[in-house]
């Protein structure tokens, strides 16, 4: 683990270009072995979880080519193989479980040593997998070693309806039914800007998907997919992100963003501040010239409210950029996160900037914007964009601040601090050893084995 040093009071001024979306880049890697034929993907990020999933195909045998500075990954899953009898999946990241499917597909056997974990935003299940696996045709089993997988007979057309809109799950349903014998639907889809992009891939290479972008999913399965190349987008969290860090420091930051009919509720989420969002010729861009304030709703009697769930609401991976937002704008804020259990357990560290703050309950918490604050040490949790919150909060003031265990910022956001710097920001990491943040992260590892030798005897029993 590493910590972010961070000398703030700077007016950020500049332009970057975002990277492209973690949530979109890894399931599209994942179902890249669904393909026995070449695959190029275009702008690939350099960041950790999609580094461990290229060192999971090597294994395998897939032939991997990447060139992070040109961003490009070519990958070829031709002869893939287990013959050393288990290959371990990527340890401490969710994605781990969006690899079952097409290990399902290409061996019959995958098996979970624990359940799947990442970012610690609460209790975060595996049932709605193994649901989505179970009702195509997979066969579960709880032993003393984990939960087993078997598939026998391939995958066959289903209808499904989530118990909530899970992405991943989304996706998981997305990579059984593409190649299922018949027809599967989907409702309560998860519809996020990633979700619809690894659609988009997924036809790419084949599929027969309709309904992309809506809550219900109509998939045709296909005999076999091709390979091909495709471009990933702009990740709108980063988007999101670095007009925030513009808009909190009073700066001028303009940004490259080829979709902006993804953004017309986050620019009023921003207007709640008083901050106004421009898109224009490819690019969105904020300049903040007077102090931040929290707009007054016309409704007197309630606080203004930002609230986050499954899109086509606010995404929830947003809303700890918009709580450093409150915590630097005059006025009242409440925050409402409507998916995650304890998500807000980190509030604590606000205090430590002097920032006056209320936790309501799991779900829900109030700023008291626009106190003074100071620079400080806080600790960031194992949570990508609540590392950023208080990055930004600590570049809004003058002097250092240290951001403790700040390492989950690049499983997301590649060059995130030398892009920081182009802005103006003084920013640095720093190795904090990494024994105590070792310990904390330890219980958040997964294993998986695939082993097709023992398919036919193990799947026999399990059925």
């Amino acid at each position: 683990m590493t910590d972010l040093i961070v000398t703030g009071g700077e007016r950020l001024v500049g332009e970057i270009r975002p990277s492209a979306n973690k949530n979109a880049i890894l399931p599209i890697l994942c179902s890249t072995l669904l393909s026995q034929e070449p695959i190029r993907i275009r702008r690939v990020p350099e960041i950790s979880d999609v580094k461990q999933i290229i060192e999971f195909f090597k294994k395998l045998g897939s032939v991997t080519s990447v060139d992070f500075d040109k961003e490009i990954l070519d990958i070829h899953h031709a002869n893939v193989n287990t013959d050393d009898g288990g290959v371990e999946l990527p340890k401490g990241i969710r994605s781990s479980i969006m690899l079952v499917p097409p290990l399902l597909h290409r061996f019959g056997y995958a098996r979970l040593s624990q359940d799947i974990k990442g970012c610690t935003l609460g209790a975060r299940e595996i049932d709605p997998h193994i649901d989505v696996l179970v009702k195509f045709g997979a066969a579960v089993l709880r032993t003393e070693a984990g939960i087993e997988i078997f598939l026998r007979n391939g995958f066959h057309g289903v209808d499904h309806w989530l118990e909530y809109a899970s992405v991943t799950a989304t996706e998981n349903f997305l990579m059984c039914a593409a190649l299922a014998k018949g027809v599967s639907t989907l409702t309560n889809a998860a519809c996020e800007p990633h979700v619809q992009e690894f659609c988009r891939f997924l036809e790419m290479m084949g599929a027969d998907i309709d309904g992309i972008g809506t809550s219900r999913l109509t998939v045709r399965g296909v005999e076999g997919f091709s390979g091909g190349e495709v471009t990933l987008t702009e990740d709108f969290h980063e988007v999101t992100t670095f007009l925030a860090l513009g808009a909190i420091t009073g700066g001028a930051v303009k940004v490259q963003n080829s979709q902006p009919e993804h953004f017309p509720l986050i620019d009023r989420v921003f207007q709640k501040f008083g901050v106004n969002v421009v898109h224009s010729n490819g690019f969105s861009s904020v300049e903040v010239t007077q102090k931040l304030a929290v707009r007054q709703p016309f409704t007197s009697h309630i606080l203004q409210r930002v609230e986050a769930a499954p899109w086509p609401y606010l995404s929830v991976d947003l809303l700890p950029i918009f709580v450093a937002l409150g915590v630097q704008s005059e006025g009242c804020a409440m925050f409402w996160n409507k998916v995650y259990d304890g998500a807000f357990g980190w509030c604590g560290e606000l205090s430590k900037f002097g920032a006056h703050v209320v936790l309501c309950d799991p779900h829900r918490l109030i700023t008291f914007g626009g106190k003074p604050l100071t620079p400080a040490v806080v600790e960031s949790p194992y949570i990508i964009r609540v590392a950023i919150s208080l990055l930004m909060i600590a570049a809004s003031i003058p002097g250092t601040s240290t951001i403790l265990n700040a390492t989950p910022i690049q499983r997301a956001h590649p060059r995130f601090v030398e892009n920081l710097c182009s802005l103006g920001i003084n920013a640095k990491w720093e190795d904090n050893g990494g024994e105590e943040s070792a310990k904390r992260t330890a219980g958040m590892e997964s294993l998986c084995d695939v082993r097709p030798q023992a398919v036919s005897q193990t799947a026999q029993q399990g059925k």
